[in-house]
Parts: structure tokens; sequence; C-alpha cells
């Protein structure tokens, strides 16, 4: 996380931990951009290795809900909003989706949302039958 935010993101509540101690966060908090690169990975692993995958046409909307810190555990849910047809993309369906990304509570506390999103991908096209239009499905992996 550190390495990251030094590299990437070196805002001072990502790597002067003397400073993000003295702050309202306490301590030193993971860059957005970390965060969404942990979110990436699980998608990566669970999804993109295990299906006719292409590229993205784009996010659409991406919120960092609150901090996460060093030692959190995190678990990403995914669900599918709208499948289509790819209006550019011969052979190919746009698949919107909505991705959470939530802190597991430790010691009591609750679960917390730490990034939402909401983005599309290019995905091969499977039969009508296979793959009715509208359908929801939802998964959920830990990290």
């Amino acid at each position: 996380m550190l390495a990251y935010a030094q590299r990437w993101d070196p805002q001072w509540y990502h790597v002067d931990e003397e400073r993000a101690s003295a702050s309202e966060y306490g301590s030193l908090i993971a860059s957005g951009w970390f965060t969404a690169s942990i979110f990436m990975r699980g998608y990566v692993d669970r999804v993109l290795t295990r299906a006719a995958a292409y590229a993205s046409p784009g996010v659409e909307e991406m919120r960092w809900t609150a901090p996460v810190r060093a030692g959190d555990r995190l678990a990403g849910t995914l669900e599918v909003v709208e499948r289509k047809p790819s209006e550019t993309r011969p052979g190919l369906g746009t698949v919107t989706l909505s991705g959470v990304l939530t802190r597991l509570g430790a010691d009591g506390a609750p679960e917390q949302d730490v990034l939402r999103m909401r983005f599309r991908g290019w995905f091969g096209m499977r039969s009508a039958a296979a793959s009715p239009n509208g359908a929801r499905e939802q998964t959920r992996s830990g990290q």
C-alpha cells in the first residue's frame, strides 16, 4: 500500500505516517487507485480469466466511500446490471456491471463499503437461450 502510494499517488495522507496519524484519518490510508486495483485483481481472477472477455468501453462511475487502511480485509461483489449486443463490435455483447468492495468487519465491527463502481465490458456472446437479456447474476469474493 505504501510502496504504491510512494510511486503513484504520493499525497501526504498516503505516505506521511506522522502527519496522517495526527489528522482526521488517524493513520495512513490507501490511495483510491490502489483500492480500485484490488477490486480489479479480483475481477480479473474470478471473471475475466473464465470468460471470453475483450476490452472495456469504460467506467461510468467510481466512488471511494470510506478509507482503506493497512490490514483491512476486503471482499468484492459484482452484479450484472444489463446485457445487450454491442452496437460497435459485431459478435460481442456489452455487459454493464456494478461492483462494490467492502471492508469486512473485525472484532464485531460492521462491514463497510469502501468502493462502488459501475462499468461496462465487452464479452463474446452466447446463444439467446443460454444468456437471457436482463438476467441478473451476483458473485462475491474475498481479498
